[in-house]
């Protein structure tokens, strides 16, 4: 695991409450109906990839989804999601580590991410992303990162913006695009963040 990255991370989520975080919401909506239109049943497998203190898997569990990974290289935040959720935690299998260097252990109907893949700003970085992707997911992606009208940097960190020409191009290999939007996160101090999502169907071999 890379060190310096997962200690960023660890410190950031030490120091601040949710509402000090830019990407934090009360409700993922565009997640939500991403994850909705793929009409899946209650025990398909769900990863949210740096899933951090994200609240999707408060929703998700509370609509019945019986398989939820939470993936994230902050141990801080995961020990955070786990005390909001109680004794619902038991559900979900939490996992602490760099997605560049997870080596899944199983298949997943759905891989989300809303958080990691704009961190990702080296060619080798993208290229370990997709490889993991193709091999562990069997059904949908969604991707939502900063588009070209979104931030250039988050948490002190420079990130990679993407328009949905260029995010279809990095997924064309191994997955069909389904549908992508735009939309304005609005962060909990009032400012406003461009994002793109996409969502992706995996292909046959």
């Amino acid at each position: 695991m890379n060190k310096n990255s997962s200690e960023h991370w660890d410190k950031i989520y030490a120091l601040k409450t949710p509402e000090e975080m830019s990407w934090t919401q009360a409700v993922p909506k565009t997640s939500l109906d991403f994850i909705h239109s793929y009409d899946l049943s209650k025990n398909a497998k769900i990863i949210d990839v740096g899933g951090g203190n994200s609240k999707l898997v408060d929703f998700l569990l509370g609509e019945g989804f019986e398989n939820i990974t939470v993936l994230d290289i902050s141990g801080e935040a995961l020990e955070k999601t786990k005390k909001r959720l109680g004794k619902k935690a038991e559900k979900v299998n939490w996992i602490v580590n760099d997605i560049t260097e997870f080596e899944p252990a199983t298949e997943f109907d759905v891989w989300h991410d809303r958080a990691a893949f704009h961190f990702l700003t080296a060619p080798g970085q993208v290229a370990k992303y997709m490889e993991t992707a193709r091999r562990s997911v069997k059904g949908y992606l969604t991707i939502g990162t900063f588009s070209d009208n979104g931030p250039e940097k988050c948490s002190g960190l420079t990130i990679k913006q993407y328009s949905e020409q260029q995010l279809t191009a990095e997924f064309q290999n191994g997955f069909e695009k389904i549908n992508c939007i735009t939309e304005d996160h609005v962060t909990p101090f009032g400012t406003r963040q461009n994002f793109l999502f996409c969502s992706f169907k995996r292909q046959s071999d």
